[in-house]
C-alpha cells in the first residue's frame, strides 16, 4: 500500500470515528516490508447522560420539583423548614404520588402537622382545593387521594363555621358536579378533566367512611345519588371518551352500587344496563368501544364476578355449585372432543388413566422427579416443538374451542 492509499484510508478512519495514524490502537498497515502485529481495539467506555429524574420518566401533570428530602428519608420532621402550607402540602402529595407505599407510615404524622397549621377557615379551603386538584389532575392518584380524604376527615380537629374538612370537600366536589352536561360536551381537554373527576368521586364513594352516631360506618349517600346522576350525563352524550368513563366507573363501583340500591328496592341498575344495550344498538360509537359496554354486561350478568361460596351446612355438588368441576382436568377424545368431569362416564375412564402404571414411569409416588440432567430420557426431552407441528396444534385447539361453542 503506498503512502496516498495510506492517507486516504487514515481520512475514512476519521470521518467514521476511528483514530488514525500513532493514535490507532486498531491493527494499521506499515509501510515498510514488514507488517506489523495485530493489536486488538479498546472501545472507549460511554456513559449514559440519562437522569432517573428525566421529565420522561413522569407521568403527565406531575410536578417534579418536590423536596428532595424525600429521596434520603421519610417525610417527617421535615415541615418545620417550609414557608407556607401549600408549600408543605404540595411536597407531601408529591411524596406520596412518587412513593404510596409511604403512606401507611407517615399520613399520622402529616395530620399531626396539619392540626398544627390549619387553624383558619382559609387554610382549610386552600388544604381541600390542594388535595383535590392532585387527585384530578394526576393520573392514578383519585385512590391514594381519596384514601387521604378518609383519613382527614376523621383526624382533623379544625371545624369552622364553614365546614369541616369533609364538608368542604363534598362542597368542592359539587362545584364540579354541577357542570355535568356541558362538560360531557365540551372538547377533549374538558371532558378529560370532567372524566379525572368522575374516577375520583367513585373513589370517594368507596372510601369515604361516615360514622354514625352508633358507630356504625356507612358510605356517603349524597355520592351514591351523584354517580348515577354522573353515568346519565355520560350516556346522555354517547362519544367514545364519554363511554369509557361510563365503563371505568362501573367497573369500579358497579357491584357496591347495585347492592345499595337493591337494598333500597331499586331497579337502577336494571335502567343501567338497559341504557348500554340500547347505546350498543343505536349509538355511532367506535367497534372497540361497543365490545368494551358488552363485555360489562357481561360482568354485571356473573355478579360482578363475585363467586359466593355455597353455605357450610350444604354439601357442594354438581347441581348448586357451578364451580364443582373447575378443578378437575380436562381431556380429549381422539377426535379431539373436550371429555371433563361433567360427562358421566369421566370418572371410571380417569381413574382408569390414573391406576396405569406407564402413565407416569418416570416419577415417583409423591409426584418427584427420579431424572436428572445426564439421565438419557432427560436429554432426548426437546422443549421447543417442531413449527409446523406447533401450527398445526393451534389450528386443533382453534377447531375444537369453535366447536365447543357451537
Amino acid at each position: 500500500m503506498d503512502l496516498g492509499s495510506h492517507s486516504t484510508l487514515s481520512e475514512h478512519l476519521q470521518k467514521t470515528g476511528f483514530p488514525s495514524g500513532s493514535e490507532d490502537k486498531a491493527s494499521v498497515l506499515d509501510s515498510g516490508p514488514e507488517m506489523t502485529e495485530p493489536q486488538l481495539a479498546v472501545a472507549s467506555v460511554v456513559t449514559s447522560k440519562l437522569s432517573v429524574k428525566a421529565p420522561e420518566f413522569y407521568p403527565p401533570g406531575y410536578n417534579q420539583n418536590f423536596n428532595q428530602n424525600f429521596t434520603d428519608s421519610s417525610f417527617e420532621d421535615r415541615y418545620d423548614g417550609y414557608l407556607t402550607l401549600a408549600e408543605y402540602v404540595q411536597d407531601f402529595l408529591n411524596h406520596l404520588t412518587e412513593q404510596p407505599g409511604c403512606f401507611e407510615t407517615e399520613i399520622e404524622h402529616f395530620a399531626e402537622a396539619l392540626n398544627g397549621w390549619v387553624t383558619t377557615d382559609e387554610a382549610l379551603q386552600e388544604l381541600v382545593e390542594l388535595i383535590y386538584q392532585q387527585a384530578t389532575s394526576v393520573p392514578n392518584f383519585s385512590y391514594m387521594g381519596a384514601r387521604l380524604c378518609n383519613y382527614l376527615s376523621h383526624h382533623l380537629t379544625i371545624s369552622p363555621q364553614s365546614g369541616n374538612f369533609r364538608q368542604l370537600l363534598l362542597q368542592r366536589c359539587r362545584t364540579e358536579y354541577e357542570n355535568r352536561n356541558e362538560a360531557t360536551k365540551g372538547d377533549e381537554a374538558t371532558k378529560k378533566q370532567f372524566h379525572s373527576f368522575v374516577l375520583f368521586l367513585a373513589e370517594l364513594y368507596l372510601n369515604l367512611e361516615i360514622k354514625g352516631t352508633r358507630g356504625q360506618v356507612t358510605r356517603a349517600e349524597i355520592l351514591q345519588e351523584g354517580l348515577r346522576e354522573l353515568l346519565n350525563a355520560l350516556f346522555s352524550n354517547p362519544v367514545d371518551s364519554n363511554l369509557i368513563c361510563a365503563v371505568k366507573l362501573l367497573k369500579l363501583t358497579g357491584s357496591v352500587l347495585e347492592d345499595a340500591w337493591k337494598e333500597k328496592g331499586k331497579s337502577d341498575m336494571e335502567e343501567v344496563i338497559q341504557r348500554i344495550e340500547n347505546v350498543v344498538l343505536d349509538a355511532s360509537c367506535s367497534r372497540d368501544v361497543k365490545h368494551k359496554l358488552l363485555k360489562l354486561v357481561e360482568l354485571r350478568s356473573s355478579n360482578w364476578g363475585r363467586v359466593h361460596g355455597t353455605t357450610s351446612h350444604t354439601e357442594a355438588t354438581p347441581e348448586n355449585d357451578p364451580n364443582y368441576f373447575m378443578n378437575e382436568p380436562t381431556f380429549y377424545t381422539s377426535d379431539g372432543v373436550p371429555f371433563t368431569a361433567a360427562d358421566p362416564d369421566y370418572q371410571e375412564e380417569y381413574q382408569e388413566l390414573l391406576e396405569r402404571e406407564d402413565l407416569f414411569p418416570y416419577y415417583e409416588e409423591n409426584g418427584a422427579d427420579l431424572l436428572g440432567p445426564g439421565d438419557m430420557y432427560f436429554d432426548e426431552i426437546d422443549d421447543e416443538m417442531d413449527p409446523e407441528i406447533e401450527e398445526a396444534y393451534e389450528k386443533f385447539c382453534l377447531e375444537s374451542e369453535h366447536e365447543r361453542k357451537q
